[in-house]
């Protein structure tokens, strides 16, 4: 199979842009799908997750039996160090924006603060999602990515 470097790839430069932590959440709050990277027996594990925002903490709903739920559910209390990462790329021109989330993921343990993001929340796989998980992001990085205006067209 041959690919088209003309259709997979756009011309022009792009520029990096680092965001600050402010931007990055307000834009990891304006969509609602990103990845969770967590350690599945020593090895890393990405799922695809939907999420809400709620002051400053990123909330995913997970099912018991689910790795995430026994590791954030850890008896030591610590949670388990996650990343969380959510962006929206033009799949067309490749400019956008990428958020990396690092934190301690913990289960939700109250029962009002569950029903709450029960309600919130919708999963986006049909499966019974009893548990949430609450990230709070200990460090943030996040970029833009734009068209770089000042290099000459070839």
């Amino acid at each position: 199979m041959t690919i088209n470097a003309a259709q997979s790839l756009p011309a022009g430069p792009r520029r990096s842009t680092e965001l600050d932590s402010d931007e990055a959440l307000r834009l990891l709050g304006s969509v609602s799908l990103g990845r969770i990277v967590f350690t599945r027996h020593a090895l890393p594990t990405v799922r695809p997750v939907n999420h809400v925002l709620d002051r400053g903490d990123i909330i995913i709903r997970t099912h018991e039996g689910a790795a995430l739920t026994a590791h954030a559910g850890q008896a030591d209390g610590r949670g388990v160090v996650v990343a969380y990462e959510a962006d929206s790329i033009a799949p067309d021109t490749h400019l956008g924006w990428s958020v990396v989330v690092t934190g301690y993921a913990h289960l939700v343990t109250d029962p009002d603060e569950l029903a709450r993001y029960q309600e919130l929340l919708t999963p986006w796989v049909n499966h019974t999602m009893d548990y949430a998980v609450r990230i709070h992001p200990d460090l943030i990085t996040a970029v833009r990515l734009t068209a770089d205006q000042e290099c000459d067209p070839v």
